[in-house]
């Protein structure tokens, strides 16, 4: 899926690069001409965003829908079930929009997501990102940012958030391991850091599982405390 995946592992939903998104390698596709749309839905057992549960540590429910179009055009909504302010369930929405294109050795994605929470519209805010990845071998490595603006959601504060991630096929099997590494600062974090790392399994049919060690420097909340998170997605 062409998606907010890398940004959330940096995903989860990693999810997220090929990019944000982090498209997926095996997704099955509906084309349209010279359109294509994807859907996907996935089981995890907590939503964490760059380190830090947002679920409450209670498990995660979300689907996607993208379309994209063979100039590199894209755009799409991610939603999800989040736990706020006390712990109030609420719907993560995420609309974004944005460019993808191939330069020799080197792939481009520039883009913006806005993050809706219906229940709770002080927490919504845009955020724009970017993010350039090379073949190494087998795998894949990219490189990205993510910036939001001073904005009054934001306490006009602006944010930033650079990460650096990596996933590696196993020989010619169905097992792939990953891993992202990711600093935040700013209107979320002061200087935070946050990893992962985790192997995913192609199951066919369009099932992935995957399994993840996620852990962050941030130690004001036991939201961010090291965990695993384990998931199953259906891409159809």
């Amino acid at each position: 899926m062409r998606t907010r995946r890398m940004l959330a592992l940096a995903a989860t939903p990693l999810f997220l690069f090929a990019t944000n998104a982090y498209a997926q390698d095996g997704d099955e596709e509906e084309a349209t001409g010279a359109w294509e749309v994807d859907a996907e839905i996935a089981v995890l057992s907590d939503y964490r965003f760059r380190g830090i549960s947002l679920s409450s540590k209670d498990p995660e429910v979300t689907a996607e829908v993208s379309v994209s179009h063979e100039s590199g055009l894209y755009f799409g909504a991610w939603a999800t079930n989040v736990a706020l302010e006390d712990g109030a369930d609420d719907v993560e929405v995420d609309l974004y929009a944005g460019f993808a294109a191939d330069a020799g050795p080197l792939s481009f994605d520039v883009g913006a997501i806005y993050y809706l929470y219906p229940d709770f519209s002080d927490f919504n805010y845009i955020e724009f990102y970017g993010s350039v990845g090379t073949a190494i071998g087998p795998g894949t490595v990219t490189l990205g940012v993510a910036y939001a603006p001073s904005q009054d959601n934001l306490g006009d504060t602006d944010n930033t958030y650079v990460f650096i991630s990596g996933d590696m096929p196993v020989g010619d099997s169905p097992l792939s391991v990953h891993g992202t590494f990711g600093i935040e600062d700013g209107a979320f974090a002061d200087n935070k850091k946050d990893w992962i790392l985790g192997a995913s399994y192609d199951l066919g049919g369009g099932l992935t599982a995957t399994l993840d060690y996620v852990d962050t420097s941030h130690a004001l909340t036991s939201l961010g405390d090291a965990t695993v998170v384990a998931s199953l997605a259906f891409s159809f």
